[in-house]
Order: C-alpha cells, then structure tokens, then sequence
C-alpha cells in the first residue's frame, strides 16, 4: 500500500515469499529509509539468533506471568512453524537489516516495547480467554482436531484469509486482539506519521506484519509526530 511518501508491505515472518518481497521492494522502491515492525529488544534478540523474543525469567515481575508464558509459547509455536517450512522466524527482517546496512539506508524501529505489550497483556487477559486457551490447545493437542489454515505457510496469505483470522481472534480473544493488534497498529501508526511529518523529500519503506496495513494507514493522518528510535548505517 502507497500513502504519500510512505510504502508499505505486508509480510508473514516465516514465509519464502516474505523473503523475496522485502529484496524485490528495496531494490524497486529504494527507499531512503526502512522502516521494520521491530523494538530494540527483539532487533537484538533476531540479530544474536536467541530462540526467545522476550523478556527471561528475570523480567517477570516487569511484564507479569501472564505475558511471560505468552511470549514463550509465542516463541515456541513460531519457531515449531519455522522448521515446519524451513524458513527462521524474523528472517524477512534479517533480510531488510542486512541490505540496510549494506546500502547504508536509515533503518527505523516502529514497534511498541515488547516488554510494554508483554504487560498490556497480562493486565488485560480476562479469565474466559485463559480458558479458551486452555480448550484451543486440548482440542489440537489431545482430540488432534486441526482446522485447514486455509493457506501455504510458505506465502503471505491473502487479504480475505487474514481479515477472516483476524476477525476470530477478535471474537474469542478481544483482549489479545486489542493489545496485540489495535494497540501496536496505533504505535505503529504514530511512528510512521512522524518519519513521514520530519522526512518528507525521503522515501519510506514500512515492513510490517501482514493484516496491519489498512488500520495503520486508516489512522495514519490522526497521530501526533513523536520521537522514534533509528539506526544509521552512513557512517
């Protein structure tokens, strides 16, 4: 999607044509500054191949129980769908690091803190959604009922595909649905705002997950400028 100065592509973080996609939009679009759905702390952890995207046992009491095991079992199910593929989780943002630094283009992290998320969500899970959990993984786990995705793993799935998805997650997991998705897109929104507010002349490339376009460019023009966080290959 095209808005102003600003490119955006969806992705899926364990997808081959996610791959393909990040290289083929640099090279066309040659942006002058790359814009990745990361924070700090998972730039490090994808860079350093850690197998955990959040916070240790040390920071428990920062992001609470609740978003602790979510982030374990988050790592775990993306990495378990990684294999399955053969494709590491992150690496389409690898590829996007990479080339920035090769081309020395200005890369900016749009993401919420994780560990802020990791708290919204312990606050915010209610008791109903912990039991549908608990039902979702008994039913996969035990009773081996698994529901066809509806498409390859290995390709960004369709636009129809994600909003249906999207759309479950919001009906039986409201709360994940609202820290998970509404409140980052709203970040993410806000930060892409002020890359675009204070680089107008420049060419913007956002690469975030697929399913977050539409609502980030929808409220795009309602942020207010803040300060991000960037990175600076030039030197």
């Amino acid at each position: 999607m095209d808005y102003k100065n600003l490119k955006l592509i969806g992705t899926s973080h364990i997808a081959k044509q996610s791959l393909k996609e990040v290289r083929m939009a640099i090279e066309e679009f040659e942006p002058d500054i790359i814009a990745i759905e990361l924070d700090k702390r998972r730039l490090a952890a994808l860079m350093q191949k850690k197998k955990a995207r959040g916070p240790g046992l040390k920071d428990i009491r920062k992001v609470g129980i609740k978003g602790f095991i979510f982030s374990i079992i988050g790592a775990w199910v993306e990495n378990k769908l990684g294999k399955l593929v053969g494709v590491a989780p992150g690496s389409e943002m690898v590829t996007a690091i990479k080339l920035a630094r090769k081309k020395k283009i200005i890369l900016a992290l749009i993401d919420q803190d994780i560990e802020i998320t990791l708290k919204r969500f312990s606050k915010e899970l209610t008791w109903k959604e912990k039991w549908n959990f608990i039902e979702d993984i008994f039913k996969a786990a035990v009773l081996r009922k698994r529901e066809d995705l509806g498409f390859d793993l290995r390709e960004v799935p369709k636009k129809d595909v994600i909003q249906k998805l999207i759309t479950k997650v919001r009906q039986r997991y409201p709360s994940v649905y609202k820290v998970l998705i509404k409140e980052r897109n709203q970040v993410m929104a806000k930060n892409l705002d002020c890359l675009m507010n204070n680089n107008p002349d420049k060419k913007i490339l956002g690469i975030i997950g697929a399913g977050h376009e539409e609502e980030i460019i929808g409220i795009i023009e309602k942020m207010n400028c803040d300060t991000i966080y960037t990175m600076s290959f030039e030197a």
